[in-house]
């Protein structure tokens, strides 16, 4: 295994790093440990917030550099690019400016001399994804490091410049060497990093089956452990809903960032049969019509996949999806040019023992329900062990929150499709995982809410 830029967009390697030896990576964690208990966590968080803040500063001001690293190693379209930069920075800025509001010690009303303390607990090994390559790091980076944590950040190996541009972020905004670190390690040293007691908590984003392995490794060793899996989120549209309206949010629900999200509409069950067919109709036209290529043409709204493992993958949940019965009423192929690129697909009849019934689709590709009853869809839409985000299109905006309380999910969106910002908690239950980040949530994970109870001598 190595770390690699391969374009997407046209299939070329462009280069190569090579992993860590052993010793370069404990040598990483000895000096983020030292750092940690010598310096970091004694810092007062006014001081740790302003190097966050300068990051922030630095990004916003150097905003072309960072989104062409995104847009030539996982092929993110350039114009969705910037959104990710500029929600890096504001995340960034979030922590900055409350981070010592979050952190405050609280007085127990009702316990006279009790306080409870937000501490610090030591070195966070970090495990993210390559769809996001800046924004899955601030998710964690960002809290931790006002919180005066440190990090060990091993990301995904296809987005090795992304990576590094985001070390020399900090780097330049002042942090001190081990506060945060990047590693080119492999899957058996990130094991052995689990297995050390000086890392004292992991974060991973990433499939469910990496979340089982991380999950289970850290929790042999006493370790917290937050992780964000995958997503195969519903979106309802019951009958009171604005089928336009509905179509819009859900093409760009499920095609933004080139459709690889957790929480891209996977997904669609409309309430209703005349219902269904035209919004199937209106939603193959809209798929039919949307304009694929470089990702750095202003006028294109969907990339290539970022892979071609990925792509691989999309082929072949296609296939056994159509083998077992599903028909493909939209795209399903390759496109014949270089780079990864795949008709955005829409798949219907989809029965229970389809095994697309149960997988997530990381790519473009839609799956297509109707049922004839508001708890049909319900039953459905819960009908998955995955539950991360949800979606209700309704006019009747009251009826809609009553049908998101019955989603088994952490996050439902009313009438759009997702949208985020640093004060909303991301995260979901079941199969996807468990913990937050973002938001006060976020910062809460990793620290130790330290009780002091005083009672004054007689």
């Amino acid at each position: 295994m190595s770390f690699a830029t391969v374009n997407p967009a046209t299939g070329e390697l462009v280069k190569e790093f090579p992993l860590q030896s052993d010793e370069e990576v404990f040598a990483a964690l000895e000096t983020a440990d030292k750092r940690y208990r010598e310096d970091w966590k004694f810092r007062p968080a006014a001081e740790r917030a302003r190097i966050v803040a300068r990051a922030a500063q630095i990004l916003r001001e150097r905003r072309d550099e960072y989104v062409d690293h995104l847009t030539l190693e996982m092929g993110k379209v350039t114009r969705f690019g910037y959104l990710e930069v500029d929600l890096v920075a504001d995340i960034l800025d979030y922590y900055a400016q409350n981070g010592e509001r979050f952190l405050a010690a609280e007085e127990l009303p009702d316990e006279p001399g009790a306080t409870v303390v937000a501490e610090p607990i030591g070195v966070i090994l970090a495990i993210e994804p390559w769809n996001f390559p800046y924004y899955q790091l601030a998710r964690v980076v960002a809290a931790q490091l006002v919180a005066g944590n440190v990090v060990l950040l091993k990301h995904a190996e296809s987005v090795p410049q992304s990576a590094l541009a985001f070390a020399r972020l900090f780097e330049e905004a002042g942090a001190p060497e081990g506060v945060y670190t990047n590693l080119f390690c492999s899957i058996e040293q990130i094991a052995a990093l689990i297995e050390d007691f000086r890392v004292r908590g992991v974060t991973l984003t990433g499939s469910e089956r990496a979340g089982a392995s991380v999950g289970s490794r850290a929790g042999r060793n006493l370790k917290k452990v937050v992780l964000e899996l995958g997503g195969s989120d519903p979106a309802l549209v019951l009958p009171g809903a604005d089928l336009g309206f509905a179509a819009e949010q859900i093409v760009m629900g499920r095609t933004f960032n080139s459709a690889q999200g957790c929480v891209n509409i996977k997904r669609v069950i409309v309430v209703g049969r005349a219902r269904g067919e035209q919004l199937l109709a209106d939603l193959t036209a809209r798929f039919a019509a949307l304009r694929l290529g470089d990702p750095t043409d202003e006028t294109t709204q969907l990339g290539p996949v970022a892979m071609e493992r990925a792509l691989d993958t999309l082929l072949t949940q296609i296939a056994d999806a159509e083998a077992a019965g599903a028909r493909i009423v939209v795209g399903g192929r390759r496109l014949d040019r270089p780079g990864f690129f795949l008709e955005p697909t829409i798949v219907t009849d989809i029965a229970p023992e389809n095994p697309l019934y149960q997988q997530e689709a990381f790519g473009p590709v839609l799956s297509f329900y109707v049922v004839d009853s508001e708890e049909e869809a319900l039953a459905l839409a819960n009908a998955t062990k995955y539950g991360l985000g949800g979606y209700v299109f309704d006019a009747d905006v009251e009826h809609a929150k009553q049908v998101a309380a019955r989603l088994e999910a952490g996050m439902v969106y009313i009438n759009s499709c997702f949208f985020d910002s640093p004060r909303m908690p991301f995260g979901g239950v079941k199969n996807s995982g468990f913990g937050r980040e973002l938001s006060e949530l976020g910062i809460g994970e990793f620290l130790n809410r330290k009780l002091i109870r005083v009672v004054e001598p007689v």
